[in-house]
């Protein structure tokens, strides 16, 4: 008996199938192999097709069912974990109207902060927990705006792993936890945002059926499972925001538990049971997939979008894919801690929030021809990184969320040494990387949904611990000092 997740990321779709029983992961698949494009028609635009999600969980889905020599009949259910604040727009045929905006587009800013001013910013943060700044009812104001014959076609707004679910099933739903991402949740009243709505002037019509993230969400129809390669009338009983769901991957369930991710973007994810907000949306709080009204479940989120994504553009652009991550790892281990005052400011991949919505753009400063080199270059990346997740951390820690471990996979930015010697050394925290990923962890989720796994002790059979770093005092004074040269730069370009 087996569970399918899939995980809907920027840079690809990827499916992994558990074996219920044992929670051992036995196959894993993810496409493209290349990164899926990101269109940007505009500056500050970030957009990519629907279609293209729907055709790589196609190729993912045969592919861990052929490597696992499995039966689509022995797939008992579905989890999907998708790219969080998206839009997608569809009509009542399930036509896809415009590409999807995607997470790191900029254009809904004025819109968000148009919203922010006129509601209040009291009742915006006492209500929703954050400002709308460039979230995806900020997007769909955008739409409203500038693109007026899209939107009066338009039957329902979805996130991606909302359009992704319709597309196996036919059915048009969405979560708590999902419209909360899209700061369209009223967390005082327990319900859609319907002052946020009206203010837009959205029709509540727009808003997707509305069900638990662990439950029966549609089942697969005939066409979609042969696309597939699954069975007709499989259920889809989970799904969640890829922050939320790597959260869940690392069984970080409860306040005090703490999640991170380096992929395209990084994130630092804290569970808490008190509905606080940081006053000027810096860290962002949504429900967090467990939340009930008995057991108060939120998730606090620091994004820092310019993180694996500016290694890749080194990779890509400077040293023109000539070498491999692991490689360049390598290289930048030549360099010593701060990079010989050589100072990154990682923001080039839209607006940050942690930064109030600026959008500073990616620069390297106190380059010296003469002395700084390749090695410098790389390691002043990945330090930049991670000073900006730590400017971030320290946000967090305001509204109230504790780090002394830090949970995530061993994946991506995880896999170099500077990086993660960097964040141990500055947060003091141990650093705990498991054998998962987001794609295993929708698989996991879908069992709860389904009810195969009772209770999270079921759900985490298989998730082990493969490697802990630790920070070494030695070197915590010259961290330390690395930060600071990096904060003179922010103040400095952020005035």
């Amino acid at each position: 008996m087996y569970l399918l997740g899939f995980d809907v990321g920027s840079s690809s779709v990827k499916a992994c199938l558990l074996e219920a029983e044992t929670g051992t992961a036995v196959a894993s698949a993810f496409f493209p192999e290349t990164e899926m494009a990101i269109e940007a028609p505009e500056p500050g635009f970030a957009e990519q097709h629907p279609e293209a999600w729907w055709q790589n969980a196609c190729l993912a889905s045969k592919a861990v069912l052929a490597k696992a020599n499995a039966q689509p009949q022995d797939v008992k259910a579905i989890g999907v974990s998708y790219q969080m604040h998206g839009l997608v727009v569809v009509d009542r045929k399930l036509n896809v109207l415009r590409p999807s905006i995607i997470w790191c587009d900029s254009r809904a800013v004025p819109y968000g902060n148009q919203a922010f001013e006129a509601l209040g910013r009291g009742k915006s943060l006492t209500h929703l927990l954050n400002s709308p700044g460039n979230f995806t009812a900020a997007k769909l104001a955008w739409v409203k705006a500038n693109e007026p014959g899209i939107y009066a076609e338009a039957d329902k707004f979805m996130l991606p792993g909302d359009y992704l679910a319709a597309r196996m099933t036919g059915d048009i739903v969405t979560t708590p936890s999902g419209l909360s991402e899209g700061i369209l949740w009223d967390f005082l009243e327990n319900r859609p945002a319907d002052f946020l709505m009206q203010y837009y002037g959205f029709d509540a019509s727009l808003i997707p059926t509305i069900k638990p993230t662990f439950s029966e969400q549609g089942h697969l129809t005939g066409p979609a499972a042969a696309e597939l390669g699954l069975a007709e009338g499989t259920p889809v009983t989970y799904r969640a925001g890829d922050q939320p769901n790597n959260a869940l991957s690392l069984n970080v369930l409860d306040p005090g538990e703490i999640a991170a991710t380096a992929g395209t973007s990084g994130v630092v994810y804290g569970v808490s049971e008190l509905a606080k907000y940081d006053p000027q949306s810096r860290v962002n709080t949504f429900l967090h997939v467990n939340h009930t009204a008995e057991a108060p479940r939120y998730g606090v989120l620091l994004c820092v979008n310019g993180t694996g994504i500016l290694n890749s553009w080194l990779r890509n652009q400077v040293l023109r894919g000539s070498v491999s991550y692991a490689d360049m790892n390598d290289i930048a281990a030549h360099a010593p801690v701060g990079a010989d005052g050589l100072v990154c400011l990682p923001f080039g991949n839209g607006a940050e929030r942690v930064l109030e919505n600026r959008d500073l753009g990616a620069t390297f400063q106190g380059l010296q021809l003469t002395r700084h080199s390749l090695p410098h270059l790389i390691r002043a990346a990945q330090e930049g990184i991670v000073f900006a997740l730590y400017y971030g951390i320290q946000v967090m820690e305001q509204v109230g969320v504790g780090l002394k471990t830090i949970r995530a996979g061993e994946a991506n930015m995880f896999l170099s040494p500077i990086f993660g010697d960097t964040l141990a050394n500055l947060t003091g925290a141990e650093i705990e990387l498991y054998n998962t990923d987001g794609a295993q962890g929708a698989a996991r989720g879908a069992g709860l949904g389904l009810g195969i796994y009772k209770n999270r002790d079921e759900a985490f059979t298989g998730l082990k611990v493969v490697r802990t770093i630790n920070a070494d005092i030695r070197d915590k004074d010259r961290f330390q000092d690395a930060y600071g040269r990096w904060l003179d730069q922010l103040a400095r370009a952020i005035q």
